[in-house]
């Protein structure tokens, strides 16, 4: 199983990156061993993350993500915790 996820850094910017791991490489992240982007910028908050079965899609959809602006990685982020908040109320 592979991770695409998206990081909210302190100064507000985004990072997306791929993991098979995703716990251990949020600990790598926290531990200031993750990336030079991350660490230069800590404390973060994991704010997206999507399952895949192969790392092929998960490479896809990780460039699919960094590709976008930071408005549609914000809009794509909202409609998430949007639709996890609305399952949560149903429930």
């Amino acid at each position: 199983m592979y991770h695409v996820y998206i990081l909210q850094c302190r100064d507000g910017s985004l990072y997306a990156g791929i993991a098979k791991d995703l716990k251990k490489r949020m600990d790598a992240h926290a531990a200031g061993r993750g990336s030079k982007y991350v660490r230069s910028r800590l404390p973060f908050s994991l704010v997206y993350s999507e399952k895949f079965n192969d790392r092929m899609g998960a490479a896809q959809r990780e460039a699919e993500i960094k590709a976008m602006s930071k408005a549609r990685k914000t809009r794509l982020i909202a409609g998430v915790n949007k639709t996890l908040l609305l399952a949560f109320l149903i429930v």
